[in-house]
């Protein structure tokens, strides 16, 4: 009987990486596809990745979702560890429900929601305060920072839930203040929920198009935009070959998160 549950669940997995890697792959491996087709393989070559270094429209997207993604996940950080931190460490206040509750609310809203509401509040604020002027990019980090922040916000408080509080109270026994506490003690060890954080709120600016469509202006388009609007033409086997270089950076900020979480296990069971 062991057996064949335990074969069930290999079997199973196995087929659930297939699902869900066997696409990328096939993605990866036509981006060195030389036909121009993107389905028909016609021997392998480098010439879309040299093609999509000249494409000035993809490259000038893909410039601005790196941007607007890097800003939007280190803003998200910065707000979002510092709402965990009052949700998790300030006790029972007057207004907490609320505030847990706007926090929270972006992970349910429905994108469209979420990107209509947010032109509204940019176009009563261009008419009442005169900014901003327009939809651009700036627009673009204000929103993405927005629904990013309760991703981090959520990691963060669960990080702070489960932490071990004695060693705090033993650093502020050692005569440590609440700064240097915070920076010394406790930042370090919640920097495995920071770097999730930004990792993936970097992941979720990089892939939206519904909010980024509503609060952007002219000549602002994201790489997600530009993709999109190429779909009705046909995609060129240049998007394969830009999705398999971001893949490969994903893969390796992943790599390095997972470097760190081990080494902060290490730590920690050091000091245990």
């Amino acid at each position: 009987m062991q057996q064949r549950q335990s074969l069930f669940l290999n079997t199973s997995a196995t087929l659930g990486f297939i699902f869900l890697y066997a696409p990328i792959i096939a993605l990866i491996v036509y981006s060195f596809n030389k036909s121009k087709l993107v389905t028909v393989w016609g021997g392998w070559s480098l010439q879309w990745y040299s093609a999509l270094f000249n494409n000035e429209q993809i490259m000038t997207a893909a410039w601005l979702s790196l941007k607007v993604a890097f800003i939007s996940a280190t803003v998200a950080v910065v707000l979002g560890t510092l709402a965990g931190f009052v949700l998790s460490r300030m006790g029972r206040f007057p207004g907490k429900l609320i505030l847990s509750g706007w926090i929270t609310a972006p992970l349910v809203m429905p994108e469209v929601i979420t990107g209509l509401s947010l032109l509204l509040l940019f176009v009563a604020m261009e008419g009442t305060f005169g900014w901003p002027s327009g939809r651009g990019i700036g627009t673009i980090i204000i929103a993405h920072s927005t629904f990013c922040l309760a991703y981090v916000a959520v990691i963060v408080q669960s990080r702070l839930s489960a932490m071990d509080e004695s060693l705090e109270e033993a650093a502020m026994d050692l005569g440590a203040k609440p700064f240097s506490l915070f920076f010394l003690v406790t930042l370090p060890l919640i920097s495995p929920a920071i770097i999730s954080g930004w990792l993936l709120s970097f992941t979720l600016s990089l892939d939206d198009l519904v909010i980024a469509s509503f609060v952007s202006g002219p000549g602002n388009s994201t790489l997600p935009m530009v993709i999109f609007s190429k779909v009705r033409l046909g995609v060129t086997p240049e998007v394969n070959a830009l999705a398999t270089i971001m893949i490969g950076i994903v893969a390796l900020g992943v790599v390095g998160a997972i470097w760190q979480m081990r080494r902060q296990n290490r730590m920690m069971n050091s000091i245990d």
